[in-house]
């Protein structure tokens, strides 16, 4: 077997997992979060010789300390966070001593980067909140205490940090210990352990104070040397498939990074969403086969019987399987400057698993300065919400609460691939399995055959004025008297109905779209020609237009008139009443529209005659029938 070695796990891959704890630094601005972590590396000797001469160079260059070390710069690593003085990134850094290794990330404090905060809060076990004694207990030490509370950190220092600045008072740090308990009651926090400190002079940092002989407690060093580590090997077993390995002709295994608990050869595994049940036959590294493997170990796996297996599948335990379901609960952290739209598809990875998903309701916004929930229609950046996600596959997962290497997501915008946002699965929602796909006798290539044609959607998209509805009129009357089954659904017919609770925000023009969308795929498959005429401004949403629809049945037809003769023509004076103000998002005027990039057919109604334009797309359609 060792030729099939050189494609497995790398050797450092599948070492056991040590024991590593990994905390997040976070609280308000210069409330000392870099340089407490930079404390934390220089007193226990974790720098080598040449940082600590890079740190005295930076100290000349860019400290604020005067001719001492600003352990600060140890972290503040990036030219803006060095020439602002803050923290406006997530740092991460390693140490070790000789009890435990540690991944600290240091998070920003500013309002604006609480995307950042949360990211850095996602992976970690314990938080280290930090309050300057001088100020006490600000909005954004709330605010971070919610949001660590939220991603499901339960264990909270609480570092009063620079009470070398007002005597070492311990009224001082027991009357903010005591505030924070009284705010922190409701968010669940299984441990809070109160230190006081000053990061600058080392106070009760790996040493404790004699300036503080009141304070009998462990130093914060001591305090995550002992904490209790949430442990993953305690779960069952979960590992998503990242890769298919076939390092042979003969040799076929499931390579990823165990997500929870432990496997040995001969351990029974159920292979999800499918279903199926076999049993696993070695664990595979570079440096030979493992008798067992724990989590956060990457390794390859292979199975006594030949299963269909792709990436994003997860091999879990066989009499405790994960749950699998396409719709869900889930908090949201929006990343992105332009807002999340209710209905609009965005790619998802959940796990290893990809999909397309769509957040079909904000149930609430939260205000994550006092915890209240708050009705919303649209998310902006920074905004955490409870939303319901819904997503065209089953997926394997857990609450992110039990396994969140199992239930953290991201959303990617599918225009631009941009990491738009992340969140938690909080919980399956009851109809993704009480709901079934129900299989019918008659299907569309019947309904299709009964009216000999080629059900399609034909989709006219332009500025308000360019004339799709003259063109989706005429076009149907030339398909009608050749005895095609037509129907028109016009934009501004269907928000006389179906779409009449809708307005023209963003929002609102992507969930009409959507609903056209889905009543032109209706159609399509009782095997009718659909016609949709309607402005729908935006790429994402056309695509998720196509994508309803199987293969060639989606045609895009650009009817692209300048927006000049548009406006000029404005036969319902809408153009006119846009330029005075009186209608707000208007396409073209002050709202967006997005030109198709590739469509089928383009029509030009500003240099040819309706009647031409249709039969240039008749001639389009003839050809493709």
């Amino acid at each position: 077997m060792s030729a099939q070695r050189p494609e497995a796990m790398p050797a450092h891959l599948a070492t056991p997992p040590q024991d590593t704890l990994r905390l997040i630094t976070c609280g308000s601005v210069d409330d000392g979060k870099s340089t407490l972590i930079g404390r934390l590396l220089h007193d226990s000797h974790n720098l080598f010789e040449d940082q600590l001469s890079a740190l005295q160079a930076d100290s000349r260059a860019h400290g604020t300390q005067g001719d001492r070390l600003d352990l600060a710069l140890l972290v503040d690593g990036l030219q803006a966070e060095r020439e602002q003085g803050i923290t406006i990134d997530v740092a991460y850094r390693f140490f070790a001593t000789e009890k435990r290794k540690f991944i600290v990330a240091d998070c920003p404090g500013h309002e604006q980067y609480t995307r950042n905060m949360a990211t850095g809060a996602s992976t970690a076990q314990l938080a280290v909140l930090l309050v300057d004694a001088r100020k006490g207990l600000l909005t954004q030490t709330c605010r971070h205490a919610r949001i660590v509370s939220l991603m499901g950190v339960k264990r909270v220092v609480l570092a009063v940090n620079k009470l070398d600045l007002l005597d070492y008072g311990q009224s001082v740090f027991a009357g903010i210990e005591s505030q924070f308990r009284d705010f922190a009651a409701e968010l669940g926090f299984r441990e809070i352990v109160a230190i006081p400190l000053s990061a600058l002079e080392g106070d009760n940092v790996t040493q404790s104070s004699r300036h503080m002989p009141w304070y009998e407690g462990p130093t914060l060093l001591e305090h995550l040397e002992t904490v209790p580590v949430d442990a993953e090997a305690t779960r069952p077993f979960r590992m998503p498939v990242q890769w298919v390995n076939r390092a042979s002709s003969d040799f076929r295994g499931y390579a990823g990074r165990i997500a929870a608990g432990e496997v040995r050869p001969g351990d029974p595994v159920r292979v999800l969403p499918s279903g199926v049940t076999t049993r696993v036959s070695r664990i595979v590294t570079l440096d030979g086969d493992l008798p067992v493997a724990h989590a956060g170990q990457a390794v390859t796996l292979t199975l006594e019987d030949e299963r269909d297996i792709i990436r994003g599948d997860v091999l879990a335990a066989g009499q405790d399987p994960c749950g699998v379901a396409d719709q869900f609960e889930a908090q949201l952290i929006w990343f992105h400057e332009n807002p999340l739209l209710p209905g609009r598809p965005y790619d998802v990875l959940v796990h290893t698993r990809a999909a397309i998903a769509r957040v079909m309701q904000l149930k609430w916004r939260l205000d994550v300065n006092n915890g209240a929930h708050l009705a919303a229609k649209t998310l902006g950046m920074n905004e955490i919400a409870t939303v319901t996600l819904s997503l065209d596959r089953p997926v394997a997962f857990e609450p992110y609460a039990a396994c969140p290497a199992m239930g953290a997501f991201i959303l990617v915008d599918r225009v631009t691939r941009e990491t738009v946002g992340a969140g938690m699965l909080t919980h399956a929602l009851r109809r993704a399995s009480n709901l079934h796909w129900q299989a019918l006798s008659v299907d569309q290539s019947a309904r299709a055959a009964q009216k000999s044609q080629k059900p399609r959607c034909i989709w006219l998209t332009g500025l308000s004025g360019a004339g799709k509805s003259t063109i989706a009129n005429l076009l149907e009357q030339r398909l009608h008297a050749s005895g095609r089954h037509t129907y028109v659904l016009d934009g501004d017919n269907v928000r006389h109905g179906l779409n009449r609770d809708l307005g023209f925000t963003e929002a609102d023009r992507v969930e009409n779209v959507r609903r056209m969308a889905e009543v032109a795929a209706l159609m399509v498959d009782a095997g009718l020609i659909v016609i949709v005429s309607a402005i729908s401004p935006y790429r994402s949403e056309r695509t998720f237009a196509r994508g309803r629809l199987g293969e060639g049945q989606f045609v895009e037809v650009f009817v692209d008139t300048p927006l000049e003769v548009c406006a000029a023509r404005d036969p319902k004076g809408l153009y006119a009443k846009a330029k005075r103000g009186e209608i707000k998002n208007f396409t073209g005027i002050d709202s967006a529209y997005e030109a198709p990039e590739t469509p089928e057919v383009v029509l030009e109604p500003g240099s040819a005659t309706p009647e031409a334009c249709v039969e240039k797309l008749l001639a389009w359609l003839a050809l493709t029938d």
